[in-house]
């Protein structure tokens, strides 16, 4: 398939509101970058693995309604997908509870039809993943989607990255993390990190220690994110420093990253050099972090340039 595959995990989203009630909304790191491809033009399908009840419905009409293709989600009878819950302080920033065990994004390089789901990813021309994905999924699971990520490549796909670690996700086994992170590494082409992350992670001293590390997995494009500080970009070694245009208050910064990462993505899709893509990404996290929850209103949304051209 031609454009996108974004692959990952899609949970119900419950964001405490000023008046103290929650929201109900969906959400997950993978999904959010999905649905901001969408909005940017281009061409997106989600994978994942939900169960059949109301709200993966629901989950799937949110999907359609952005126009993120679904024909990668599997189905899995008597399951339902997770649940995170926000709390937001006075400066936005947030704190997730989550309740996610059993859900069946957790296996879907492993239930039946995951076969054409790899099909599907190796025919992309992104494909878009992160280390929370990587935190899911089996031993069996993984090699199946790196195996999948390298095909990918070979036929020409990008293959772009954010390793958004979590600890909780890979219940603080920092060892296992690495070495997972470091094996997916070596299948990425453009890596789009967070700098805290990256050094909690890796201990990581500067955002140009970070840069300096991916390099050396032989990623030719690195993006690393800093919150309201200067994004620092290198292309084949070549570094810059793009500020944001302006620093505004957040209400929220849930999916900021995952924003970002779309607004670049889409960018350097449509031909804008590494600069103006990571500009355009400040735009639209800037937006985001406006509003409660991971995925704003279309309502409240100022207009995104759309992709004037695509590989196929």
């Amino acid at each position: 398939m031609a454009g996108a595959v974004s692959i990952g995990e899609v949970m119900v989203e419950l964001a405490r509101g000023p008046d103290g009630r929650f929201g109900l909304g969906f959400g997950g790191d993978t999904f959010n970058t999905a649905v901001y491809l969408s909005r940017c033009g281009v061409p997106t399908a989600y994978a994942t693995a939900l169960g059949e009840d109301v709200y993966s419905d629901a989950i799937l009409k949110r999907a359609a309604a952005e126009e993120v293709a679904t024909d990668l989600v599997l189905r899995v009878p008597g399951r339902a997908p997770g649940l995170y819950l926000i709390e937001t302080d006075k400066r936005g920033e947030r704190t997730f509870h989550y309740w996610r065990d059993a859900s069946p994004a957790r296996e879907l390089f492993e239930l039946p039809g995951w076969e054409r789901v790899a099909e599907a990813i190796v025919a992309a021309d992104l494909v878009y993943f992160s280390g929370i994905t990587l935190s899911l999924y089996s031993n069996t699971g993984l090699g199946r989607l790196l195996a999948t990520l390298e095909f990918a490549r070979n036929r020409g796909a990008k293959v772009a990255f954010d390793s958004n670690y979590r600890p909780r996700g890979w219940q603080h086994d920092e060892a296992r993390a690495r070495n997972v992170i470091a094996e997916a590494l070596r299948r990425v082409d453009i890596a789009l990190p967070t700098f805290e992350d990256e050094a909690k992670l890796w201990g990581d001293a500067n955002p140009a220690a970070t840069v300096e590390r991916l390099r050396t997995f032989g990623i030719g494009e690195v993006v690393v994110k800093n919150g309201p500080n200067e994004a620092l970009v290198d292309l084949a070694g070549a570094s810059l420093e793009v500020p944001v245009p302006k620093v505004v208050k957040p209400v929220d910064t849930t999916a900021a990253g995952d924003a970002f990462n779309a607004a670049y993505l889409a960018a350097r899709l449509n031909g804008d050099a590494p600069a103006a893509a990571a500009r355009a990404a400040h735009r639209l996290a800037a937006q985001v972090i406006r509003h409660r929850g991971a995925i704003i209103p279309r309502a409240k949304a100022k207009p995104l340039r759309k992709v004037k051209k695509r590989r196929h």
